[in-house]
């Protein structure tokens, strides 16, 4: 898209969340539902097909682009980034990358049209082992057989097509060959949703365990068309994603910040606003400084993935960094809000439940820490 064109897009997008969004958020929270009418807003929007090439139906956002349409979406509780976040990941990303170009025209387009898309790679005995998942699919004939169960799947509730990660060899294969990646239509046969999960956070942003039993896939259905390639295709689009997740949590931050801002400057004690006590003004001088390093963080990442540079360090640094800083944010403004701010009815005591899940999902703080050790260790300093 040219400039003027995101442009165009960001401003909508950002009238948008503060007009039609932040005012359904007490809704949200209330029902753990994001209102049809806010789905349908997105598809209309072209949301869901943000980081679909043009070519297949999509805006075909740069990563620079995409992060900062992310952190105006994210102005809102993030149930709403939610319902179309693994659409911009690893949902479409891994077609892009690595799926045949018949698996890209069938799909494609429906994801970008507002087709859910997820992404089942967590089980109940491996997270960040990912490569000691114990799904199995055993080929018979044309088809394979899968059986297993995955924990945790954001959107699985209400998904169109999952992509499935399961062990093709019983053995566990040098580079994590025994995985592979199949694009499973959530109806299919055998394939079943567990209840919605309930969580600390993030209500109206579902997730659910989903169970395999028998379920038989075609083998046109592996992703890429060839066994033993799923972990490596995960692995290829974690950079982008978590620019994406470094992005929800700078555009929290900013809204917590705006929260605590404003409810310091209106808050009378002792005959005065309590954001003119210096301890206060810490408090907000602390979390603009570390907001501002954060931004600047993920766009200098984004801009050097846009150029086609390696930035498995800098991404990893963006989420371990964004993702606390969103949490010391919540926590100022809390404090500073006192005991509203412990109060079910202020927004920044939901802010501060749904922001703790940042520093887990999408690689925890300590995988981060891990990533960034390794590649320094292997790499150097530039």
């Amino acid at each position: 898209m040219d400039r003027e064109s995101i442009s165009l897009l960001l401003d909508t997008v950002r009238r948008y969340v503060r007009e039609k969004l932040v005012p359904l958020e007490a809704e949200v929270a209330e029902t753990d539902c994001v209102p049809e009418s806010v789905l349908a807003d997105f598809r209309q929007m072209g949301l869901y097909g943000l980081t679909v090439p043009e070519k297949y139906g999509g805006l075909g956002l740069s990563a620079a682009e995409e992060v900062e349409a992310v952190i105006e979406l994210a102005w809102a509780s993030v149930a709403f980034r939610s319902a179309v976040s693994i659409n911009l990941g690893v949902g479409t990303q891994c077609l892009v990358m690595d799926g045949t170009e018949e698996q890209k025209r069938e799909w494609l387009p429906k994801l970008a049209a507002g087709a859910v898309s997820s992404f089942a790679l967590t089980e109940p005995g491996s997270g960040s082992d990912s490569a000691g998942l114990m799904t199995r699919a055993v080929r018979d004939g044309d088809d394979y057989v899968l059986n297993g169960t995955k924990r945790f799947i954001t959107n699985a509730p209400v998904a169109d097509l999952i992509t499935v990660m399961a062990r093709t060899h019983p053995e566990r294969l040098p580079k994590n060959a025994h995985i592979t990646a199949f694009l499973v239509p959530a109806k299919t046969p055998g394939l079943r949703i567990g209840p919605k999960d309930r969580k600390m956070g993030q209500a109206g942003a579902l997730s659910a365990d989903v169970y395999l039993e028998d379920v038989r896939v075609p083998a046109r259905n592996v992703l890429g068309g060839v066994e033993g390639r799923g972990f490596i295709t995960a692995m290829k689009v974690l950079d982008r994603g978590r620019l994406n997740v470094s992005a929800m949590c700078v555009g929290q931050a900013r809204r917590i910040l705006n929260e605590a801002l404003t409810y310091s400057s209106q808050r009378m004690q002792f005959g005065k606003a309590i954001s003119e006590f210096q301890l206060v003004q810490a408090m907000l001088a602390d979390s603009r400084a570390e907001l501002y390093a954060a931004e600047c963080m993920l766009r200098d990442a984004a801009r050097r993935y846009d150029v086609g540079e390696r930035i498995s360090l800098e991404a990893s640094c963006c989420k371990m960094y964004a993702s606390e800083m969103a949490g010391r944010v919540a926590d100022r403004a809390v404090q500073i809000h006192g005991g509203a701010g412990y109060m079910r009815d202020t927004p920044v005591e939901r802010f501060y439940r749904d922001v703790r899940l940042f520093r887990i999902y999408e690689g925890t703080t300590q995988i981060q820490q891990l990533v960034i050790a390794r590649e320094l260790l292997r790499h150097g300093l530039d």
